[in-house]
């Protein structure tokens, strides 16, 4: 590890604006600019103090502004990326953290380091930033963090006791009226304004146009000057509520963060009656002990919309892993019941949730090498009632039977269900040999609700088992803290084509540059029934999906889950065997991954590297597209490409696909033709 770390008493008004010479990347421009976001703040210039920090490449430079009030902004070279804005905690009694604050001590520090990760896109992640740390008097502080990719913020404490946080001041102002991709929070729970299933499309839509009295989820992106890109988000989100956002009401060019208060009282209800909903919330949004720090506050800034498929920066700012022996933990694939109905055919026994089907299931996974199968909602009485097993499963039975084949099995529950007996039925079932939970409506990321799921990591992690946590908000950097939580959903997956028809395509291309920033996905792809735009419609017992086979596919590699489920049903993917041959060897986690292309809400393709084996994904909206694959991301040598294409018809038939092998090299460059709502999927071979 090189670190450098400098402290020292701030000693003067103002600390010069390091590195913003004229022969660095941000230059006169960027210094004239600095200037005038100081001159901004005028009413209390006398006595203003201000601090910069830049990336290690000089790109992205922040300032802090300190006066009665604090503010931060930020420049990439010469481009304003964020406006003055203010940030406070009111604690306690009324105390407002960041209203005439007294700088005590500023620390500057420079990391350069990697990270060794685990079930992730890479096994090395580049760690270089530079750090600001003020402390003020009052035994709180903030922390500063620049990176080549973006910036972020959070608060700590010091203090003795428990702290009342009453509200969070997190702003973030553009200096422009710009567009950007919001995704609205839609589909609540019984109208509580805080209670959703995360799974929000994404108006495009100008700053100003958004609605004054709606909330959006985060990551939001915001489409910046010259073609930058910045993405609001939080990282390492821990006992303490997420953040959501409202417009700036006052000057409809920026973001105000919005926590949802602490529940107080609940009752039975929402979706299915499978919630546990707040009736009565606190004046206060969190109770944390004196010694804390707050999730971080983060912008991520892109110069290009590829490079928002490959950000690392909440994995960055995590907790590393309080799991010491990981050893045990298994990511894989899952062939999964729920989406496809348990609509097997051709079979002597009544299909549904019962043990012959399962073990059908366990067959076709065994068969591919699928690593685990999900028993969803039905193997115990009722939904919420998880130690009573369902007379027509013979748990055990199928444990054993997998187990003879090497494949594992992961229980769906409620969190309504599986919360109040979690110490129970986890030992329970792990005793039985179950390897892991799908965890399913949780709805909600209050911080009694985040610190539950906290809880039932931990609890996960002592019996060994892995988890999925379905029906929830983005990561934030937790299954880097518990690595046993594979994958969340938070996401408009496969699922809602049972119900819905909205366009898919361009979420599947939006959605990757945006909510993947926050962390793995549960998605949940492959179907085998793809129907063109005209074709597509909603059929709950035998859903099919929007676009074409290779779109589906191509997600194998472009979305990122160390738990990746395999929706269609088993008859369906034996008749499709070529296909599944593809999928069923595509890892979920990789040694590399490379950026190939992209544009949000047109088009991507990415490219990962598992041991000595290349994949590639390419995915389109409803307009066709050519890409250009190219492959000088492999090293020198000859290689085999089995390559999947939209087929010539594919535009009429979203079935129809083409398989060939070719021989490529680093020098190959290759046009592909995709559909509408098409797809492209590679496995690339070092024959030598």
């Amino acid at each position: 590890m090189i670190s450098k770390t400098k402290n020292f008493r701030d000693k003067s008004n103002l600390v010069p604006l390091q590195g913003l010479g004229a022969n660095s990347p941000l230059g006169v421009r960027g210094s004239i600019l600095f200037l005038a976001l100081a001159i901004s703040l005028t009413t209390f210039a006398a006595k203003t103090k201000t601090y910069s920090l830049q990336s290690p490449d000089q790109k992205i430079g922040l300032k802090v502004e300190i006066s009665d009030k604090i503010s931060w902004s930020v420049l990439h070279e010469s481009d304003i990326m964020l406006a003055p804005s203010e940030l406070a905690l009111t604690v306690n009694n009324g105390e407002i953290l960041g209203e005439n604050p007294q700088v005590l001590k500023v620390a500057n520090q420079s990391v350069d380091t990697k990270i060794n990760a685990q079930f992730y896109k890479k096994k090395l992640i580049e760690n270089r930033y530079n750090q600001l740390s003020i402390s003020f008097k009052g035994n709180w502080g903030l922390v500063f963090r620049a990176y080549n990719d973006g910036v972020a913020y959070r608060f700590v404490l010091n203090r003795k006791g428990e702290q009342t946080i009453l509200s969070e001041k997190a702003n973030f102002n553009f200096d422009a009226d710009f567009n950007c991709f919001i995704p609205y929070i839609r589909e609540l729970r019984d109208n509580e304004r805080y209670c959703t299933a995360f799974e929000s499309l994404y108006d495009q839509l100008r700053i100003s146009q958004l609605k004054n009295d709606s909330l959006s989820l985060t990551p939001l992106l915001v489409d910046a000057k010259n073609g930058k890109k910045v993405a609001l988000l939080e990282a390492d989100l821990q006992d303490y509520p997420g953040m959501f956002l409202t417009v700036n009401k006052t000057n409809k060019k920026g973001f105000f963060g919005e926590f949802a208060p602490y529940p107080t009282e609940e009752k039975i209800g929402g979706f299915a009656k499978l919630n546990l909903m707040p009736t009565k919330r606190a004046n206060y949004i969190a109770k944390v002990n004196g010694t804390h720090q707050f999730p971080w506050r983060v912008a991520i800034i892109s110069a290009s919309d590829k490079d928002l498929l490959n950000s690392d920066m909440v994995y960055k700012l995590a907790t590393p892993s309080k799991i010491m022996d990981t050893s045990w933990i298994k990511a894989g694939k899952v062939a999964w019941d729920w989406w496809n109905n348990w609509n097997i055919t051709g079979v002597d026994f009544k299909a549904g949730v019962n043990t012959q089907t399962y073990k059908y299931y366990i067959d076709f996974a065994a068969k591919n090498g699928i690593e685990y199968i999900v028993m969803d909602e039905g193997w115990s009485v009722s939904a919420v009632e998880p130690m009573k097993i369902s007379p027509e499963i013979q748990l055990q039975e199928l444990i054993d039977y997998g187990r003879s084949k090497n494949v594992d099995i992961i229980l769906w529950a409620s969190w309504r269900g599986i919360y109040p007996v979690v110490d129970e039925a986890f030992a329970k079932y792990s005793a039985m040999g179950i390897k892991g939970f799908k965890i399913d409506f949780i709805d909600r990321d209050d911080q009694k609700m985040v610190r539950s799921c906290y809880e039932i990591a931990e609890k996960a992690a002592k019996y060994k088992l892995v988890l999925d946590y379905h029906g929830m908000f983005k990561s934030a950097g937790m299954n880097v803290t518990y690595p046993n939580v594979l994958n969340f959903e938070g996401v408009r997956g496969l699922e809602n084509s049972k119900w819905h028809n909205y366009d898919a395509p361009l979420y599947d291309v939006t959605m990757p540059f945006i909510r993947m920033l926050a962390g793995p996905i549960d998605y949940t792809p492959g179907a085998m029934r793809n129907a063109t735009k005209s074709c597509f419609r909603p059929v709950n017992e035998n859903p099919m999906s929007q676009g074409t086979r290779c779109h589906q596919m191509a997600m194998y590699v472009a979305y990122e889950a160390p738990l990746q489920m395999l929706a269609d049903n088993p008859t369906a993917y034996m008749k499709e065997q070529e296909c599944t041959d593809f999928i069923a060897k595509v890892p979920t986690v990789f040694d590399e991954t490379i950026a190939l292309d992209g544009k949000v809400g047109s088009y991507l393709a990415i490219a990962r590297l598992s041991g000595k084996t290349w994949f590639v994904g390419a995915l389109t909206n409803w307009n066709a597209q050519k890409i250009t694959i190219d492959f000088s991301f492999l090293p020198a040598g000859n290689y085999e490409a089995e390559v999947f294409t939209d087929g010539i018809n594919a535009g009429r038939n979203g079935t129809d696909y083409k398989r060939e092998v070719i021989k490529v090299n680093n020098s190959t460059k290759i046009i592909y033709q995709l559909a509408e709502g098409g797809g492209l999927a590679i496995k690339i071979l070092n024959i030598k």
